[in-house]
């Protein structure tokens, strides 16, 4: 038996290097997946390639209606809601503070921030209509630190932590259970690629040479957390915050002298 039979999980967010990675796990653990995503294209092609216990929903994660219709798209193709992993993201291209117009402000924190609170908001109801279930948000190790020209970013992140926090307080005694990842750096385009309006690429500031564990991460590498995280062998984790990270956090590595 699989860990997700006969449950359903909505990915936001769903056709990016992680949401991708995560809609495939859960859907090969035997769950039906929600597809959440603007780029229907991609949407539909992998809905298409996992078959019929997949299903695209075009999904503006700072949209309340649009939110609605992918929580009435996710029970209507499937029965129930079970599982929601707010996964969608984006970055600001890195500026100093005084260089940060308002216009990006805004932008990063509604998709960062209220599509998170939007997503909690509306899906809710429907795992309480499912006797219970799993929120899992994808935050940051930028949101358990500074990180300088990413304010917006950090900012957002570090408030999904208090959301999260006061969700799980809220959404405990009717079994929903609501928990954060914080991912480091992530060989995913979000890392490689520059962020719209920016010449550099947040993988350009990083180096995995002095991690403890010193490589990139792998969108598979969060995956495996996320499916411990939404399963019922985390039945009793809520309001938690967990990393993965690869040591990041941790300061660099001493080397060993050689002999």
């Amino acid at each position: 038996m699989n860990r997700f039979d006969n449950q359903t999980v909505l990915v936001t967010g769903g056709t990016g290097g992680q949401g991708s990675s995560h809609v495939r796990a859960f859907h090969a653990e035997g769950a039906n997946v929600v597809i959440g995503g603007i780029d229907a294209e991609r949407g539909a092609a992998l809905a298409d390639e996992l078959g019929p216990r997949a299903h695209f929903t075009r999904l503006d994660v700072t949209d309340e209606s649009s939110w609605s219709a992918a929580v009435l798209a996710a029970e209507s193709a499937f029965g129930a809601l079970h599982v929601l992993v707010n996964n969608a993201g984006v970055q600001n291209p890195p500026a100093t503070i005084e260089n940060t117009d308002q216009a990006t402000w805004s932008r990063i924190l509604d998709v960062n921030l209220t599509g998170t609170f939007l997503g909690i908001k509306v899906a809710a109801p429907a795992l309480r209509r499912a006797a219970g279930g799993a929120i899992v948000n994808i935050a940051s190790t930028m949101a358990l630190g500074g990180t300088a020209h990413y304010a917006p970013y950090v900012a957002g992140k570090w408030a999904v932590r208090g959301l999260t926090r006061t969700a799980a307080l809220e959404l405990g005694r009717d079994h929903i259970r609501v928990n954060t990842i914080h991912p480091g750096v992530i060989a995913t385009p979000f890392i490689h690629e520059p962020a719209a309006g920016a010449t550099a690429a947040i993988a350009d500031f990083y180096s995995p040479e002095p991690f403890a564990i010193p490589r990139l991460g792998e969108p598979a590498d969060v995956t495996r957390l996320l499916l411990f995280l939404t399963s019922s062998d985390a039945s009793f984790i809520t309001g938690s915050e967990y990393v993965i990270d690869g040591g990041l956090l941790l300061g660099p590595a001493l080397q060993a002298e050689t002999a």
